[in-house]
C-alpha cells in the first residue's frame, strides 16, 4: 500500500516547484499562550492568506500542472470536478 500512495521528500519538492510562480508565499505564526496551555510549540500556517483562501489551490494547480508536466502550451483546456468549496474555487483559480 504505501508504494502507491507514500508521498516522498522529492515529490513535496517537485510540487513547490510546479506551482511555486502561482502561489502566496504565507505565514507562519505562533502562540505563547497555546505553546504555554499544551507544552508544545504549535504553528499555524496561514492559507486564509492564499489567493483563494484555502490551502487547496496548492493541491489543485499541482495535480492540473501535473496532467502534462513539461509541456505548458499543452495544458488541459477544460478541467471537470464536483465541489461546492474550496478545491472547485482552487481549480477555477
Amino acid at each position: 500500500m504505501c508504494a502507491q500512495y507514500c508521498i516522498s521528500f522529492a515529490d513535496v519538492e517537485k510540487a513547490h516547484i510546479n506551482i511555486r510562480d502561482s502561489i502566496h508565499l504565507t505565514p507562519v505564526l505562533t502562540s505563547s499562550i497555546l505553546n504555554q496551555l499544551t507544552g508544545r510549540n504549535l504553528f499555524f500556517k496561514c492559507e486564509l492568506f492564499q489567493k483563494t483562501g484555502s490551502f487547496k489551490i496548492r493541491g489543485a494547480l499541482n495535480a492540473v500542472r501535473s496532467l502534462v508536466p513539461d509541456a505548458l502550451e499543452r495544458k488541459p483546456k477544460a478541467v471537470v470536478t464536483h465541489s461546492s468549496g474550496n478545491h472547485g474555487q482552487a481549480l477555477t483559480y
